[in-house]
């Protein structure tokens, strides 16, 4: 059965029965996990290895792992490592080792998707809801770390997702809340697009995911956000930036949609999502959703597949056998104090 174009959320610690029946019944494309759904190692092991047995090996199990406040895995447990902004003005390659040392610690409780990292500006004045998420103020320190980034996590063999396509930074208000309206022209929207187009010309944008940002560009298309607009990812994201790789909307339950109806999985990817997220783990929302929720294209099925052979080719030989035996205790080497 191919699964339909979606990734969703789930309630607790461990699946329930009925969840387990509906994944069964209409499999989404993959899973995304939260705090409410993380306590400890043994546990979360678990949880990953249950949702594969349903869906299957390959499905993708998507965590927010950024460091700072933007956390699933947090101490005692894991290391707590430091916001994105500390990286600012700092060698690459310690950029790179700190994503390198957070994606292994993913990948060693099943988590092979990492939303991150964030290639927002920082932009002053702006809401606080990027602020040090984002590297830096200037497009192209966000490019080069953002870059290193990307490799740091594909070295231990996770996927990253860059976000927010086209940028997030100069939003005005929180999307989880409200719609952001950013009413730039072009020409200054060209600072916000830089940094994704930089790192999708570097790696020909086809070996990552992107998270689309539910913020409005009234100067592209004054009526949508960029998730439910044909203009803005045809025209931006797959034209002007390069993007070719998985592109999924931010979750679909966020304040800053609400009002555009209840079909929103299929706005989105008549749009030109590949994938939707569905994020709040509400049995009954869930299972509407994907009642609804078109299949996962050929070509969307393509490019997850794509992403994740990057990913896993891009491991370390030692690495790469490491990850057929069970892991030992990871360094806290580079994290946060």
């Amino acid at each position: 059965m191919r699964p339909r174009a979606a990734i969703t959320g789930l309630s607790g610690l461990s699946l329930t029965g009925e969840e387990a029946a509906l994944l069964r019944a209409t499999p989404p494309a993959g899973v995304i996990l939260f705090r409410r759904n993380v306590d400890n190692p043994a546990q979360l092991s678990n949880l990953t290895s249950d949702i594969r047995e349903i869906l299957g090996q390959d499905a993708p199990v998507l965590v927010d792992q950024e460091g700072g406040r933007v956390a699933r895995l947090r101490p005692p447990y894991w290391p707590s490592f430091p916001p994105p902004a500390r990286f600012e003005g700092e060698p690459a390659a310690r950029a790179g080792a700190n994503a390198a040392l957070l994606g292994a610690h993913c990948a060693a409780m099943g988590l092979d998707v990492v939303c991150a990292p964030c290639l927002d500006l920082r932009v002053p004045g702006a809401h606080e809801v990027i602020g040090d998420r984002a590297f830096s103020t200037d497009p192209a320190e966000v490019a080069r770390l953002g870059e290193a980034w990307i490799e740091g996590l594909m070295a231990a063999g996770c996927v990253p997702v860059i976000k927010h396509i086209p940028g997030h930074g100069r939003a005005n208000a929180d999307s989880h809340i409200d719609l952001p309206r950013v009413e730039a022209d072009r020409a200054t929207l060209a600072a916000d697009i830089a940094p994704f187009r930089e790192v999708c010309a570097r790696d020909a944008g086809r070996h990552l995911w992107a998270m689309t940002a539910h913020v409005t560009y009234t100067a592209i298309d004054p009526d949508r956000p960029a998730t439910l607009s044909p203009s803005l990812i045809g025209e931006i994201i797959r034209g002007e930036i390069g993007f070719d790789g998985v592109l999924v909307s931010d979750d679909l339950v966020m304040g800053a949609l609400n009002g555009f109806g209840a079909r929103l999985a299929e706005a989105s990817l008549a749009a030109g999502c590949d994938l939707v997220l569905h994020c709040n783990g509400v049995l009954e929302e869930t299972a509407a959703l994907l009642r609804d929720c078109p299949v996962l294209t050929e070509a969307a099925q393509a490019r997850t597949a794509a992403a994740r052979q990057a990913a896993l080719a891009a491991r370390p030989p030692a690495r790469a056998a490491a990850a057929t035996t069970p892991s030992p205790a990871l360094p806290h080497a580079l994290t946060d104090a």
